[in-house]
């Protein structure tokens, strides 16, 4: 199959396109025929090393977690799933291997959702990691209803995701960013609110009785979260773990299949949509690991296969 893949860590540079063999399908797993794959910042970040404390890799690696695609082959125990069902999956592993930028992915029955309708292959390529992180976090939170939500980086690519799965919840939503992104937030659901100098008092002028569950998407707003978070507020982070010494929760994100399910419903429920920004071809993965370094896209970069 060909795939991109490399050899050592490094940058862009590292990549290569290669031919490789089809993945073996063990018992719990399927075999996807990948349409489309999307980029994440951890793809590249791994690649030059960044997460090498914390997983194992063995080479030649081939990134990438996201996927949409049509299953080819059904390992062993896998009624769940039949040849040529449309899927997507956040299909990491245990270990740094074998990736999504490539013809064909196996992927653990655990990890994988059937397609909505609702979303092309480009869109439901871009949905599983940043909007399982969004989901998960919010979830984890309880949040609902009765919520004042403040979401921190709420125009990137997680914190857009869980400004419109926190309004399906049912929560009011503030949402911070820049100037240039307030109609899009809107747009979405929020109310929103420019980073920087006098945040705090910003939300405050908003929500008077402060905010009960705050999202942190950006890192290094701490202190503005305790600024606002009204008593028996809950807030958690997926990029400061000083929230663990403040009452708040670190969280990453895990390859749940039934999550994914539940963000399906919600965009074929019209609750949630997925911007795709710029798509690239496979032999191009280098030039889009690029554009989302850049990190000024407005939406996912996605790699059609």
């Amino acid at each position: 199959m060909r795939a991109m893949a490399y050899e050592t860590y490094g940058g862009t540079e590292v990549l290569a396109e290669t031919r490789l063999p089809v993945p073996k399908v063990g018992p719990g797993e399927v075999l996807v025929r990948v349409k489309c794959a999307a980029v994440n910042p951890v793809d590249w970040k791994i690649m030059a090393g960044g997460l090498d404390g914390l997983m194992d890799v063995v080479y030649p690696v081939v990134p990438g977690w996201d996927v949409a695609g049509t299953v080819e082959v059904v390992g062993i125990d896998t009624p769940e799933f039949t040849t040529g069902d449309e899927v997507m999956a956040y299909a990491r592993k245990d270990y740094v291997h074998g990736g999504t930028f490539a013809e064909f992915v196996t992927v653990p029955v655990r990890a994988l959702a059937h397609k909505p309708a609702a979303l092309g292959w480009a869109e439901a390529a871009g949905l599983p990691l940043a909007g399982l992180t969004a989901y998960q976090l919010l979830t984890r939170l309880g949040t609902g209803k009765d919520d004042t939500v403040l979401v921190h980086g709420a125009a990137g690519g997680v914190g857009s995701f869980g400004v419109q799965i926190a309004r399906a919840l049912g929560a009011r939503v503030i949402g911070t960013a820049s100037p240039r992104n307030h109609d899009r937030l809107r747009e979405l659901g929020a109310e929103p609110v420019a980073y920087g100098d006098g945040l705090a008092d910003r939300v405050r002028a908003l929500a008077p009785d402060g905010v009960s569950v705050v999202a942190d998407f950006v890192g290094g707003v701490l202190d503005v979260t305790r600024a606002v978070l009204a008593d028996g507020g809950r807030h958690a982070s997926i990029a400061d773990p000083g929230v663990l010494g403040a009452g708040g929760e670190w969280m990453w994100v895990r390859p749940v299949g039934s999550d994914l399910a539940e963000l399906g419903r919600l965009a074929e429920a019209g609750q949630l949509s997925v911007t795709v920004a710029e798509t690239f071809p496979l032999s191009e993965l280098a030039a889009a690991f690029a554009l989302n370094q850049d990190g000024h896209t407005a939406g996912k970069i996605v790699v059609e296969v």
